[in-house]
């Protein structure tokens, strides 16, 4: 099954690295000392930078105030001082310079310095992106997505991310990308998808590199092309994108877009499962259990198949109940296929049929007394949302 990644926007897009201003928004000559506090920014001379800045923000200058938030946030040439950062960086807002505007709001988002407030982040980015601070845009673009602080509206986010888009954000030209493959906020089309994704693409963003390889594998917008997925996907993987990593997998294990190559796709689910992706997990679990790539080792099939069950991916789940119903490299254990199965209702609805019946199944073969301790096994784990952990303190007493 084709994986492809559609949560592209991280919740921390540059939170932890505030945005310097290096053009002067107003004259420098206006200010002694303001190109040599810029030059000094520039090649990492905190010191002196901040020894510069600071005297000019005293006198009201919008640009050093920023950028002195930006020192205290970052501790560059201070110490980190969050509350230092807000202030500096609000002097500089209210004057209406934009990048102070977009940095106020990534304190806000993130609640550095202050209370995460949703409504005071949104407030902040639309005043930076009315005067087209790309990253602005951007993350107002991902709020209105998300629906926080305000109502979800795709269409103006989209509306948002196109801006940024245009002038050349790379990650707002994945969103738009997303959007349009998806259809929210913008008629759905898998060709506007792809050039979008590849203006991404072709300037590094690994998720898009990865989605290109997608729409090529799946024939979405393009004619399938195996070896131009592979392409894309390797490219994605190399930067540890671990979908991307895993896809690269499943290409080596068919021999579709690359040679066959058993041991190959093992490396690639390797990397993808070490980094916990479910679909890496389950799919070297798989290798383990048919002796491809690696040699035969059921314990190893049941270890990946355990921790991507963990996570709840109903691929994992049916596997480790079928291994477990049939004592394939465990002992049968009907409590545990009974559970297993019942954790995999609901979540791929075109197998529930098949997936009820497997589960009376073993019901028709468990006495009153394991019923009763399926049941309540089921229960603690539904409550709990730790699968691993009372399996083991079920089978502790048996060992």
């Amino acid at each position: 099954m084709i994986k492809r990644r559609y949560l592209i926007i991280s919740s921390h897009l540059m939170a932890g690295i505030s945005a310097y201003l290096f053009g002067a928004a107003i004259p420098v000559a206006a200010y002694a000392g303001l190109e040599e506090a810029q030059a000094a920014l520039r090649s990492n001379d905190y010191a002196t930078a901040f020894r510069e800045y600071l005297p000019l923000a005293n006198q009201g200058n919008a640009l050093a105030q920023s950028n002195l938030g930006g020192m205290y946030q970052d501790g560059l040439g201070v110490a980190p001082d969050f509350k230092e950062a807000i202030k500096w960086y609000r002097l500089a807002a209210d004057q209406g310079l934009a990048v102070a505007q977009f940095n106020l709001g990534l304190m806000a988002y993130s609640g550095r310095g202050t209370s995460q407030d949703y409504l005071e982040a949104l407030k902040w980015y639309r005043l930076a992106a009315s005067q087209g601070q790309s990253s602005a845009q951007y993350n107002l673009g991902f709020m209105l997505e998300n629906g926080q602080g305000v109502g979800r509206d795709f269409k103006e986010a989209a509306k948002w991310y196109r801006l940024a888009a245009e002038q050349g954000h790379d990650k707002a030209m994945h969103a738009m990308g997303n959007v349009y493959e998806n259809g929210q906020g913008v008629p759905q089309s898998y060709q506007d998808a792809l050039r979008w994704y590849k203006r991404a693409a072709s300037r590094g963003v690994a998720d898009s590199q990865s989605n290109l390889g997608a729409l090529y594998q799946n024939g979405q917008g393009v004619p399938v092309n195996n070896e131009e997925a592979a392409k894309w996907y390797r490219l994605a993987a190399n930067q540890g994108l671990a979908v991307a990593q895993s896809n690269l997998g499943a290409l080596y294990v068919s021999g579709r877009g690359v040679p066959q190559d058993d041991a190959e796709a093992v490396k690639w689910y390797r990397l993808a499962a070490n980094q916990g992706s479910v679909e890496g997990q389950t799919s070297l679990g798989w290798m383990y259990a048919h002796g491809r790539g690696v040699r035969l080792d059921l314990q190893e099939t049941i270890k990946w198949y355990r921790l991507a069950a963990e996570q709840g991916f109903v691929t994992a789940l049916l596997n480790l109940s079928s291994m477990y119903e049939h004592g394939n490299g465990v002992e049968v254990n009907r409590v545990f296929a009974y559970v297993l199965y019942s954790l995999s209702l609901g979540k791929s609805p075109n197998l529930d049929a098949a997936i009820m019946k497997s589960r009376n199944d073993q019901a028709s073969f468990m006495s009153g007394q394991e019923l009763s301790a399926a049941q309540d096994l089921l229960r603690k784990i539904v409550q709990s949302k730790k699968l691993l952990v009372h399996l083991d303190q079920y089978a502790k007493p048996n060992l």
